[in-house]
């Protein structure tokens, strides 16, 4: 038998011919591969083969019919099993399968009149239903129901839409907007062609809602709950098919019918996405409310219950059709968050009536604690880095007789500096922004700006005072004049920073993603990820000043300090290594809980960054100021000398007294 060509290949026997059978009316086929053949041996590739489409090599593209019940072709593309590259699998890659049930709605949908509507609503339910699994799995007939919908929801504004058929519409939207197509939406929401379907399922719902006929009724799906009511003065009602929402409009003008419709898994359809960002970040935390009236109303309140506590950074927000070009999104206007002690409820105040809901993000604690512990900490900090600057003044003449003391002076003064500079402008970035609003661009822009030059020049400082660490115990014979030190070091300490700073300012400011969209000015993350502009500089010099920690430390324990250099040089020395071991992790510490916080919830690491992060200033001026003894003995002596000053006045004042007394004593 020779041997076959590659691929799939088939071969047929009489059923007679093989083992006892008797038959000769039936065959027996036999499917078998083969590979390509390399001399005596056989190299396998990777070979695909099922019913539907049959064998093919790897990168082979195969189309075939949907199944029996839907219309249309599917095509997919031979690939490699990741656990056994010689046996593949037919990837879907393009379907326009269609369920023939649908495709017949289609088409009678084409002339369908207000007559027929009732009918037409209950057989689009029907099939819905029936075929859950195959519509909340398949885009196609995903945007073919919507489609269906929208039809229907046109149609009806010609008449009084009654309770049988509105029920039959919420059903047929609980089967598309289950949990089961959650995945089938995130494709929809993120194409450039589809990225409006769910704005136009939730305008097709509020428009049957608006022709409900003026009879009151309730009705309640596995997901959606639909009240209608006339009412006039005030109204007042708890709704969701879990009463999560409340709804509160306190007054009317005359009588006034009210429909509201709750959604309790519209978050699987609506994306979270507004004017700033696209909603990666971001969760709808509750119930979706429309609230449908034919009268003015001038303000309403709604309390949703949350649905994951975990979140902050609430906002109140509406669904808005004509945003984003058409495409609808969530916006803000008109609504506010109404403060309340309430951990497991969100309050919102709005102005005007049409499909709600709340807005949170996973990354943002909203904290009273971490407030307190912020501005107080960072009151604090300047505190410190005040005295530390005053401090420095007062002794540095005496204690900068020697080059290697001069630059750590100059080095912490101007780290203290910096970091003072940093912390204001943070206080001024804090107190321009509203939280849950968004942060106004032009101030939040110069305050982040200012912040982020000069925690990169407190951390450029650290790097100097490392390398002259670095410089003064392992090169000992090479010596540089204090002015070239002095401009090294500025450069260093400043001009990097600057170019940081500059750059990252230029590459993102353009888009609209320098700054973070609301709650703080600050780097942006989301968007553009600019906040790596400081993170990466910053643990990279951490990392080097461990290095050179590292090496310093080896070579005072193989040599020691003292041996070429003057006594108050060493001193100066060993200063530096004790900020250098101390302030380094901490301020490693501080900004690897700063990552933490850019992907976790957890209080916790949020309050540890918080208070290691503000009492910088505390750590310098302790670790850089007061434990310096040369600085506390300068201090000790200034102010004992002063005191000996006042001391001696006092004295002679009081013996000049004394001997006019007694002379006039004794003259009397």
């Amino acid at each position: 038998m020779s041997v076959p060509t590659t691929g799939c290949n088939t071969y047929t026997y009489p059923s007679s011919s093989v083992g006892n059978c008797n038959t000769t009316d039936k065959i027996l086929t036999f499917i078998w591969e083969v590979r390509k053949l390399n001399g005596d041996l056989y190299t396998y590739d990777t070979f695909c083969y099922s019913d539907q489409f049959g064998g093919g090599n790897k990168g082979e593209e195969a189309t075939s019919a949907c199944d029996a019940d839907s219309v249309g072709n599917v095509t997919a593309r031979c690939k490699s099993n990741p656990t056994d590259t010689t046996k593949g699998y037919w990837a879907i890659e393009e379907t326009n399968c269609i369920l023939r049930a649908l495709q017949n709605l289609l088409e009678r949908a084409m002339n369908l009149q207000a007559a027929d509507v009732p009918q037409f609503m209950a057989d689009l339910q029907n099939v819905t239903e029936t075929f859950a699994d195959k519509i909340t799995n398949s885009t196609v007939n995903v945007l073919t129901t919507v489609d269906l919908l929208k039809i229907i929801a046109n149609v009806s504004q010609s008449f009084r839409v009654d309770k049988p058929i509105m029920t039959n519409f919420l059903k047929t939207v609980d089967v598309i907007g289950s949990k089961q197509a959650q995945i089938t939406w995130q494709i929809l929401n993120g194409g450039n062609t589809t990225e409006n379907a769910s704005s136009a399922l939730l305008r097709s719902t509020e428009e049957m809602g608006s022709t409900l006929t003026d009879a009151s009724f309730s009705i309640t799906t596995n997901s959606t709950q639909l009240n209608r009511t006339k009412t006039s003065g005030s109204f007042f009602g708890t709704f969701g098919t879990n009463s999560t929402t409340e709804i509160d409009i306190p007054q009317f003008n005359g009588l006034t019918s009210i429909t509201t419709i709750v959604f309790s898994t519209l978050d699987n359809v609506l994306p979270v996405r507004n004017t700033t960002y696209n909603g990666n970040q971001t969760k709808i935390n509750g119930d979706v409310a429309a609230i449908i009236v034919n009268n003015t109303v001038y303000n309403l309140s709604l309390t949703f219950d949350i649905t994951n506590t975990s979140l902050g950074s609430p906002q109140c927000v509406f669904w808005n059709y004509s945003l984003l070009d058409g495409i609808g999104g969530w916006d803000s206007t008109g609504c506010e968050i109404k403060l309340s002690n309430q951990t497991e409820k969100i309050t919102c105040v709005c102005n005007h009536t049409t499909s709600f809901s709340i807005l949170m993000s996973p990354f943002f604690v909203d904290s009273l604690v971490l407030g307190f512990i912020t501005f107080i900490c960072v009151g604090i900090s300047m505190i410190c880095l005040i005295l530390a600057i005053i401090i420095e003044i007062i002794v540095w003449k005496p204690l900068t007789k020697n080059d290697t003391a001069y630059m750590r002076h100059v080095s912490m003064v101007n780290i203290a500096l910096s970091l003072l500079i940093a912390d204001i402008c943070f206080i001024i970035g804090a107190a321009i922004v509203n939280k849950g609003e968004q942060t106004p661009v032009g101030p939040c822009s110069a305050a982040t700006f200012f912040m982020h030059f000069f925690y990169l020049a407190l951390f450029f400082w650290m790097l100097f005072s490392a390398l002259l660490l670095f410089y003064r115990t392992v090169l000992v014979f090479s010596r540089t004049s204090k002015p070239v030190m002095m401009v090294i070091a500025f450069f260093l300490g400043y001009g990097a920073p600057l170019l940081i700073a500059v750059v990252t300012v230029a590459s993102t400011a353009g888009g609209g993603g320098y700054i973070q969209e609301e709650n703080a000015c600050w780097l942006n993350w989301k968007k553009t990820m600019a906040m790596l502009a400081f993170v990466i500089p910053a643990l990279s010099i951490v990392a080097i000043n461990f290095l050179v920690l590292l090496v310093v430390i080896c070579k005072m324990l193989r040599r020691g300090v003292g041996a070429t250099t003057q006594p108050d040089e060493k001193h100066a020395i060993l200063v530096i290594t004790r900020c250098v071991a101390i302030l380094t992790p901490l301020f490693g510490l501080t900004w690897a809980f700063g990552i933490g916080t850019m992907v976790s919830s957890a209080l916790g690491i949020h309050i540890v960054f918080a208070i290691l992060n503000s009492l910088q200033g505390f750590f310098i001026f302790v670790f850089g100021i007061l434990l310096d003894s040369k600085i506390r003995e300068e201090l000790a002596g200034k102010l004992s000398l002063k005191n000996f000053s006042s001391g001696q006045t006092k004295t002679t004042s009081a013996g000049v007294s004394s001997s006019s007394g007694q002379g006039r004593r004794s003259k009397y």
